[in-house]
């Protein structure tokens, strides 16, 4: 009699990608270290090993002409013997347009060894003349400052397993968020109206409360708004609560389409102040991180403004950031913001200019 039998096993290989940025600022002031003198980028991890940057000003080996950069792993943090597999694609980036062009981006891995930390390799480093990195037009150097961008892809070690055969049974994703969303636009079985400026919401108050303290207590409380079917929201704008809802029911955020707003970083202004009204923390947490990176100067001290008054630590030291990279100081008092903050919030101002002074000392 003949057994036969029959097994199967299943390689994997999976990547890690990440990006760090290094700017050199006082670019003229490394000048002259030395061909094969480098200055060095603050460790950053990639694929759960450490990494940095290494910038020659007066080149390496026989690229005395150029200025060069090389990635490498960090042997600080390295282990005896260590390797790492990786792609990495290292750019200076346009001041003037804020786009990266690319100096060396090879279109295969290469091996990475901790024993070479900042050697500089051809096949691991680039390298541009120093002639046409400092032409103006390049845009590379402004303000005496230099920004390097690694885009780093390690290559993770591969794993084999046993698999079995047709017996696994195969789990769909969760569609809860998207079946909570249809019931939200679909109204069905609702028993409460919200009135925002002009528009009503039909909603389930079973959710509401489930999702936020606050509309618990006014729900289902000792609140006057308990019995009441129609429940009037002041000092809203319909735009941020209908975001509000949407978030509430499928635990996610709405696209720039769907808020119904032309200004798209105001909305998320309101929707903030909605959230800290609401006690829904992580919805309060994400509109700080879209505001934190869509700063800009003329509406920076209203940022700032909102940040003092709903208590928002993260987005208030994101905009003192802001400010101290660019050492435009003089530009934020000369908005109209500056003046309103200058008059109902100076103790935000005080803050500001102290952290500022010792964010630029550091």
């Amino acid at each position: 009699m003949e057994v036969e039998s029959k097994s199967a096993s299943r390689c994997t290989t999976e990547r890690a990608k990440g990006t760090h940025v290094f700017e050199i600022v006082g670019y003229s002031l490394i000048k002259g270290l030395g061909v094969g003198e480098y200055v060095r980028s603050a460790t950053f991890s990639v694929g759960g090993y450490d990494w940095a940057i290494c910038f020659y000003p007066d080149g390496a080996d026989q690229y005395a002409e150029c200025v060069c950069v090389s990635v490498s792993l960090d042997s600080r943090g390295g282990r005896m013997g260590a390797t790492a597999r990786a792609s990495c694609d290292l750019r200076l980036v346009n001041q003037d347009t804020g786009l990266p062009k690319s100096i060396c981006s090879p279109a295969a891995p290469a091996m990475f060894n901790y024993r070479y930390h900042c050697r500089f390799f051809p096949g691991l480093g680039g390298a541009i003349f120093r002639s046409l990195l400092e032409q103006k037009e390049s845009g590379y150097i402004k303000d005496d400052s230099l920004m390097i961008e690694c885009v780093l892809t390690v290559i993770k070690q591969s794993e084999v397993v046993k698999t079995k055969g047709n017996s696994e049974i195969k789990v769909t994703p969760s569609k809860l968020s998207q079946h909570l969303g249809k019931l939200l636009l679909a109204e069905k079985g609702s028993d409460v109206t919200f009135s925002v400026g002009g528009e009503t919401f039909a909603v389930h108050k079973i959710i509401l409360a489930a999702r936020s303290p606050v509309f618990e207590a006014e729900l289902y409380g000792d609140m006057k708004e308990r019995n009441e079917q129609c429940i009037m929201v002041e000092d809203m704008q319909p735009a941020a609560f209908k975001a509000l809802l949407h978030f509430i029911y499928t635990d996610s955020f709405p696209g720039v389409d769907d808020t119904g707003d032309d200004d798209y970083t105001e909305t998320i202004r309101h929707l903030l102040v909605a959230a800290d009204r609401y006690a829904i923390d992580r919805l309060k947490l994400i509109c700080q991180s879209i505001l934190g990176k869509n700063l800009a100067m003329e509406t920076l001290a209203t940022t700032l403004a909102l940040a003092d008054q709903h208590k928002c630590d993260s987005l208030k030291d994101a905009c003192i950031e802001f400010i101290s990279s660019k050492d435009e100081m003089d530009a934020l008092m000369a908005t109209q913001g500056y003046t309103n903050l200058k008059r109902t919030c100076p103790s935000v101002l005080l803050d500001v200019l102290e952290k500022a002074s010792k964010l630029r000392k550091t």
